[in-house]
């Protein structure tokens, strides 16, 4: 099988380049190969590979800055997502695709369930969710994987603004009253390759086509989150942290309160999900071996 994977230079994609080995004939694009602000880049990228899968793990995150990036933000999240399933449908291929919990208002006092109504805060949210409608409205065989408070060891996330901060802050002041599942990207590309695996052919696949929660178990704030982070013993520099509500750290986009999200529905089809706190531990222990510059900030 040939797959195509976005976002090469991603925390997502990069981690998929490495969880899809043997799985099939692997690609893995990044921008300079297929722009999603470019329908035309996208098509034909598409049509020159013919892939039996594809998996969009490229998207634009930047969730503050498309409040005034509105069109970019469209363009990458919600027309490309729609311009891969039609490519797809063509070839008789399928899609995976990964979208947030940044769909949901945060006003549930529970965890979110796939049916529950949407209703996205910010531009961000808004062009995800118009994303998802794309690709279910081509009709193409597909898995849209919502996930939550993404980081790594890459690229630009919670963890490493956290490590960096604390090298010239003695105190960090961290909203504690949004909670979430804080996810490794690797937790993502693992569950997409079990998934992968599970299905195991397209008529399958299509009998499984929907929306799933993809995130690890449990749930934290921010600032739950970042105690974890400064209590791990390879972080030296623990700087001191201060609760604050969201109305005293305010930011051009809205959050949801609440966007802690139920995997029921993922892991009774495609297997379990780590614990955010243990898939964190993991994370800061591969730091040696995998990013061994991060250890003069830490």
């Amino acid at each position: 099988m040939k797959i195509l994977v976005t976002g090469r230079d991603g925390q997502v994609g990069g981690e998929l380049a490495r969880a899809l080995i043997g799985l099939g004939d692997l690609m893995v694009l990044g921008r300079t190969h297929m722009d999603l602000s470019d329908p035309d880049s996208i098509r034909n990228a598409i049509r020159a590979e013919r892939p039996a899968l594809i998996i969009n793990a490229a998207a634009y995150t930047a969730v503050d800055l498309a409040e005034s990036e509105q069109a970019l933000a469209y363009a990458i999240n919600a027309h490309a997502p729609g311009i891969l399933a039609e490519e797809a449908k063509h070839l008789g291929a399928a899609l995976i695709h990964y979208s947030t919990d940044y769909v949901y208002d945060g006003s549930k006092q529970a965890p979110w369930i796939e049916s529950d109504a949407t209703g996205p805060l910010s531009v961000y949210g808004q062009s995800k969710l118009a994303g998802e409608q794309a690709i279910a409205a081509v009709g193409v065989p597909h898995l849209i994987f919502r996930t939550s408070w993404v980081y790594g060891l890459t690229g630009k996330n919670f963890l490493l603004t956290m490590l960096r901060l604390a090298q010239s802050r003695p105190e960090l002041s961290i909203v504690s009253d949004q909670i979430g599942a804080p996810t490794w990207s690797r937790t993502i590309a693992e569950a997409t390759a079990d998934a992968i695996k599970k299905v195991e052919n397209p008529d399958r696949l299509s009998e499984l086509s929907g929306i799933y929660h993809l995130c690890a178990a449990g749930q934290t704030s921010w600032y739950g989150f970042a105690e974890k982070i400064f209590s791990h013993p390879f972080v030296a520099q623990k700087p001191t942290l201060k609760p604050i509500s969201t109305k005293d750290y305010p930011t051009p986009a809205q959050r949801p309160k609440n966007s802690v999200m139920s995997t029921t529905k993922f892991q009774q089809n495609f297997g379990s999900l780590p614990a955010w706190d243990e898939a964190l531990a993991v994370c800061l222990s591969n730091i040696p071996a995998e990013a061994p510059h991060l250890l003069q900030t830490i």
